[in-house]
């Protein structure tokens, strides 16, 4: 099993930046893959970003991938996602999720059994 703890949210103004982060802890963290998902009031979960265990591959939302940069430090068991040009649309709650590489579908929320608690972006215009 692993553990997800996000951190980095904040309120920021319209046009500037958000780095979070998300550490593991527990099992082997080179053994799972990784993702962002957001929930914005009011409206379902959705996929953002996912990078392999390998910190390879990576896998954008279309609506984040020219905004948005994910990565991880396998060394340190943390994943980032740098948000960039950040408008009030991106105000949600970034949750970090895991699931072993063995049966991880990169961009499915329901594929993933460990969540983090979430951490909030807030955009102010």
């Amino acid at each position: 099993q692993v553990q997800l703890v996000e951190s980095g949210g904040g309120l920021v103004q319209a046009g500037g930046s958000l780095r979070l982060s998300c550490v593991a802890s527990g099992d082997i963290y080179t053994e799972y893959g990784t993702g962002w998902f957001r929930q914005a009031p009011g409206k379902e979960r959705e996929f953002v970003a996912a990078i392999s265990w390998s910190a390879g591959p990576t896998y954008y939302a279309d609506s984040v991938k020219d905004r948005f940069t994910i990565s991880r430090d396998n060394a340190k068991n943390t994943m980032y996602l740098q948000m960039n040009s950040l408008e009030p649309e991106h105000t949600a709650v970034y949750v970090c999720a895991a699931e072993h590489r063995s049966k991880w579908f990169p961009r499915f929320d329901g594929k993933y059994p460990y969540w983090g608690q979430g951490t909030q972006g807030t955009l102010s215009s």
